[in-house]
Formats: C-alpha cells, sequence, structure tokens
C-alpha cells in the first residue's frame, strides 16, 4: 500500500460574492478529485489548535502527524534547518522578508505594500540580504539568505515570546500598530529601508515596473526544533515535495526525504507535472508515503488572486492527482490519498484564518460509499464527520484496512 498527502495550501475558502456565494473549490473543475469524492470519505478537521496561530507552520505540522501544541517552537527554525543552518540551543530564528513599504518619510507611517516585494527572484534577494548582512552582521546577529522573499536571522542568546506579526496578515495596512516592541528588532527594521531603497537592485526593479524590496520584516521567531522521526513515529518511509523551505524544515526535522524540483517556486507558476512526477517516482522506488505540498493556492489567496487560486487547484488535480494515480495503478499499487488544505487562506481578506478544513480520505481497497459528487467546503461539513484534532488524520490515513 502507498499512501499519499495532497496538501493544497491556503486552498479551503469562504464563499465568494464574485463567485455566486461559491467558493473555489466549489467552482474549480477538479474530476480526478471529484471521482475520488464519490467513494471517499469526507469531513472536517481542526488543524490548528486552540490559542495557536494559523500559520502554515502549525497546521502543516498537523497534517503530517505531528502535535504542535507539544512539538512547535516556531516557524523560523524549521525554515533554518532547510537553509542549512546549524542552531545551537541558545539560539533563535527569525524570518526574516523581503517586503515593499509605501515611502512616507516617518517609517512609523508606512503602508505594507508587498509582503513578497513582488515574488523578488532568489539571486535579487541574496544580494540585498547580503548588503544587510554587512550592515548588521555581529558576535550575536548573522542573516542568511533563502529563496525569494523568505530569509533568516539568527539570533545567539536571543529573545522569544516576541508576539511579532506576519507581514502578509497587514498588506495594505499602516504598520503603526503592528511594530515590534523589542528596540532591536525594530532598530534593525527601520535602518534596513536607508540601506535597501536605493540599493542598485531596488533601482533596477522600479526601472523595470516592480516593487522594490526596500525594507526587512522580522517575525516568527523560536528554538531548534524537537520533531522526532517519521519513521520511528508511524514506521514509514516518507517523502517530502514542496517549494517552499518550511516543509522541507519539516521534512528534514522529521528524518523524511527531501525531493528537490526543478522549476518548484511555490508560486502560481510552479512545477505541477514535475511534482506529480517526483511523487509517482518516490513511491515506485519504495518510499512509503509522499507528502506533496503545493503553495500556489496560498499565495494566490494571500494577493487576492481569485482566479489563480481556481487555476491552481485544477493544476494540482489535472497535473498532479490525475497522473498520479494513474501510474500508481498501472504499476498494481493500492494506495490510500488524503486530499487536504493546511488552513484556508480566504480571497476577501487575504490571510489565514484557523477555521477546520476540509479532507477527503480515499482508498482504492475500500470505498466509503458516502455519495459526495464533489470536493469541498460544504459536502465536506456536510457529511457529519468530524476530526478535532489534525495530527489525528494523519493515523486515520494509515490504518490497515
Amino acid at each position: 500500500m502507498k499512501y499519499i498527502v495532497m496538501l493544497g495550501d491556503g486552498m479551503a475558502d469562504y464563499p465568494v460574492e464574485a463567485l455566486g456565494g461559491k467558493t473555489p473549490l466549489e467552482v474549480a473543475k477538479k474530476p480526478n478529485i471529484d471521482r475520488l469524492a464519490k467513494q471517499g470519505e469526507l469531513g472536517m478537521v481542526k488543524t490548528v489548535p486552540d490559542g495557536m496561530k494559523p500559520g502554515s507552520d502549525v497546521a502543516n505540522l498537523a497534517a503530517m502527524g505531528y502535535n504542535p501544541a507539544s512539538c512547535y517552537t516556531g516557524r523560523s527554525p524549521l525554515e533554518a534547518v532547510s537553509i542549512g543552518i546549524q542552531m545551537s540551543d541558545t539560539d533563535v530564528a527569525f524570518r526574516c522578508n523581503l517586503v515593499t513599504l509605501s515611502e512616507e518619510a516617518d517609517y512609523a507611517d508606512k503602508t505594507m505594500m508587498d509582503y513578497s516585494s513582488g515574488e523578488i527572484t532568489t539571486a535579487e534577494a541574496a544580494e540585498l540580504i547580503r548588503a544587510i548582512d554587512e550592515e548588521f552582521r555581529t558576535d550575536e546577529i548573522v542573516f542568511y539568505p533563502g529563496i525569494s522573499y523568505r530569509h533568516c536571522m539568527i539570533w545567539h542568546e536571543g529573545p522569544v515570546g516576541l508576539d511579532l506579526t506576519p507581514p502578509h496578515d497587514i498588506s495594505d495596512r499602516k504598520i503603526t500598530e503592528y511594530l515590534p516592541k523589542n528596540p532591536v528588532i525594530l532598530d534593525h527594521m527601520r535602518r534596513s529601508y536607508e540601506i535597501l531603497k536605493d540599493h542598485p537592485v531596488n533601482q533596477a526593479r522600479q526601472q523595470r515596473g516592480l516593487n522594490p524590496a526596500n525594507s526587512i520584516w522580522l517575525w516568527g521567531e523560536g528554538t531548534r526544533p524537537a520533531i522526532s522521526g517519521f519513521e520511528d513515529t508511524y514506521g514509514m518511509k516518507g517523502s517530502v515535495i514542496s517549494a517552499v523551505d518550511l516543509i522541507k524544515g519539516i521534512g528534514i526535522c522529521a528524518g523524511m526525504k527531501v525531493i528537490e524540483v526543478e522549476g518548484a517556486t511555490g508560486n502560481i507558476d510552479t512545477n505541477f507535472k514535475g511534482k506529480g512526477e517526483a511523487a509517482l517516482r518516490t513511491l515506485l522506488e519504495g518510499q512509503d508515503l509522499v507528502y506533496i505540498h503545493v503553495e500556489a493556492p496560498d499565495e494566490c489567496g494571500h494577493h487576492g488572486d481569485l482566479e489563480g487560486k481556481i487555476q491552481a487547484i485544477e493544476q494540482i488535480d489535472e497535473q498532479i492527482v490525475g497522473p498520479l494515480l494513474e501510474g500508481l495503478e498501472k504499476a498494481g499499487e493500492d494506495y490510500a490519498i488524503l486530499v487536504m488544505p493546511d488552513h484556508p487562506t480566504p480571497i476577501a481578506i487575504k490571510t489565514h484564518v484557523s477555521d477546520p478544513i476540509p479532507y477527503l480520505l480515499y482508498r482504492n481497497t475500500k470505498a466509503a460509499g458516502l455519495g459526495a459528487d464533489t470536493y469541498t467546503e460544504k459536502t465536506a461539513k456536510a457529511s457529519g464527520i468530524y476530526v478535532e484534532h489534525g495530527y489525528e488524520l494523519m493515523k486515520r490515513l494509515l490504518e490497515k484496512v
């Protein structure tokens, strides 16, 4: 038996007026997933424990079978692991976004125009992070480049519990009331604007009509993660496929095989087909489970891109789910597949919410026969099935039935 988790990040949504009160999942053409819904188990699951913020870190830990309440130490340490940073027990990692702020003279009066600086390229971002590191590096604080707008700051013996705001939560808002209270963090963010606003990389971007990455934004701090091995916990050899350092970091911490896919970007232009092919290959080469993470629906949700979100769902169905299951069937492999988002990222508010999310669990060896015509928020809720703890869903997937 082969096991698949197909996670469309932020895929769930609220009814959208422009869609006649329907959600992107209801409108998207997804015949492969809907075929599974007819004979699968649909239900709702709570992936974000009460009292925790609805980030992809917390929700993906739960989807991967880990209790965030007991193992979560912060978002950035997971990304640091993926980048290859060796953290000591006293290190604190911070996520460092390159963002676009408006141009008011007083930093506190600026507005969060773009939390991703127009999806800045990794090469451009690396130059900017080098400039930041050259200015701010000390024996205590070091900056490391990551991918696109996502980077990392390590503060040796740094503080935790700072209640820092993710920049994607405040799109199009003045940053005044969201500025960090910690004076060092705030000083670094303020000074970064003076370093970056006229940097040659940003001058060139503006000449091309692109958003400048004119400030850093620090958030998501945490200490070195302590996650048990996936194989030790579940007795399965697992692989992770994602373009995002956060998800790769969880996989690395869990001792899973992290598979790189050429052209995987974390955006709507990602290599959907390549992810599906890589998933099939790793399963046929002996892995028991593959966790396929697609960031595109979430990014579209953050940008209010309704058309893009629908397209992302359709591409997941057409380029990943359909070919993957067809390949397993041709190879004579029995399989179970879990289709789910990690959390909703509603178009209307452009950020994460902690509402329960719809899941679909299908086994080709056992038809549940619940008779839902399609996989949506409504049909999942109508089933009456509710899983209170998201991390229990992995056990449900791996049950020997």
